[in-house]
């Protein structure tokens, strides 16, 4: 027989103050009567946590609403300045951070170079970072989230294995949480990410989405009914990492083929760099001893027709696009968004994408799957994630001054 228990009076009254919350902070200005309304909630229930947040300086009034009659409604709004929110993107070469309130607008923002540090050296550089963003806000703080590469146990804050900062189980989320004395949100680079796009950058939130984050490596991030799916090992959406090219080249993860030696940025730029050595006609061919081409490189010489930089992005696409084909069908969600470095090529490279995808997956759940850059600037998306990650437990609003 499965036990089950009864919320406590706390708990369902917590419940309600962030559903409360909520529905101001996504559908604003409105009425208390509206928020009832909205929630379910009695008016006299919303009345009184609304008064909670007012208290609290979360919340304010402002105009008066349309009449329907009687007394015209007093409207309320979220204080987006109210609180600020730290974010912190645990990058490849740079940890990057930004003072952010609770819009998702940046007011202050940090990077400090890796230059090849890992383990204790790596996590120094974070305590330092945090620090100087500390420093820079202006409000009460509401908390620290970070994006961190690998798997990451999003539950406990824990870094199961980052390779490149050689982290293995480090409690990231309790190191930072017991030396700031703030709450700390730790989860992988590309679910922040998506929560980036999710939270801040929807004009119509949808329940289901799946974000593609296309950088030096790949990973997604999804969300299901509203809430980020970690899966059952904290690797949900590690797409990076499996087989498209049988024998092909070697991945840093150990195997070979995976989709990131063949559409991610650094897999664009070295085959990029290794067919033009041979086409002295290309906008893309170095002389011997010049400085060897990067992402933008690529990106002008494909924008300006140039036959290998189109050829080579083409194929990334094309690998791309049949990767998330075995998305659509085993999720079935209607929209994929694409983000990071790579959305440099713009839409040319999405319209591929979205070929490729069309012509591998069922066709009935594909004509039905919107396919879209995303809408927030790849250096600060996992920043504006990391923020999103205190947010999105159930906005994550401390009443706490």
């Amino acid at each position: 027989m499965v036990e089950t228990r009864k919320a406590t009076h706390q708990q369902t009254r917590t419940y309600n103050q962030r559903l409360v919350m909520r529905t101001i902070y996504d559908n604003g200005p409105l009425s208390r009567a509206d928020v009832a309304r909205i929630t379910g909630l009695t008016r006299t229930s919303v009345s009184d946590l609304v008064g909670e947040l007012l208290a609290s300086g979360v919340v304010r009034e402002g105009e008066r609403g349309p009449s329907s009659g009687g007394k015209a409604p007093i409207l309320l709004n979220v204080v987006n300045e109210s609180r600020h929110l730290i974010g912190i993107d645990v990058g490849e070469s740079v940890f990057s951070g930004a003072v952010v309130n609770l819009r998702g607008e940046i007011r202050h923002a940090v990077e400090i170079p890796l230059d090849g540090a890992d383990g204790e050296a790596a996590l120094e550089l974070v305590f330092r970072l945090v620090e100087t963003l500390i420093a820079a806000a202006g409000r009460p703080l509401l908390g620290i989230g970070v994006g961190a590469p690998g798997l990451v146990d999003g539950s406990s804050g824990m870094v199961v294995w980052a390779v490149n900062l050689d982290w293995r189980d480090l409690p990231l989320g309790a190191i930072l949480a017991e030396r700031f004395g703030v709450p700390v949100h730790v989860a992988n680079d590309s679910h922040a990410a998506a929560l980036a796009e999710y939270t801040f950058a929807s004009d119509e939130r949808r329940r289901n989405v799946v974000v593609v984050k296309v950088g030096r490596g790949i990973g997604s991030g999804i969300i299901l009914d509203g809430r980020l799916f970690h899966g059952d090992r904290f690797g949900a959406g590690e797409i990076g990492h499996t087989t498209v090219v049988e024998d092909g080249a070697a991945c840093r993860c150990g195997s070979f083929g995976c989709l990131e030696t063949v559409a991610s940025a650094r897999a664009i730029v070295e085959r990029a760099g290794h067919l033009a050595a041979r086409a002295p006609d290309s906008g893309l061919h170095r002389k011997p001893g010049a400085a060897p081409i990067d992402l933008d490189d690529v990106a002008a010489a494909f924008a300006a027709g140039d036959e290998i930089a189109t050829t080579v992005v083409g194929e990334a696409a094309s690998h791309l696009g049949g990767a998330l084909a075995a998305v659509v069908g085993v999720l079935n969600v209607e929209r994929i968004v694409l983000v990071g470095e790579v959305a440099i090529f713009g839409r040319p490279w999405l319209e591929a994408v979205r070929s490729e995808l069309r012509r591998r997956a069922f066709t009935l759940l594909a004509r039905e799957t919107e396919v879209e850059l995303g809408r927030l600037g790849a250096n600060d998306l996992v920043v504006l994630g990391a923020s999103a990650l205190l947010l999105t437990d159930a906005l994550g609003l401390s009443l706490a001054r």
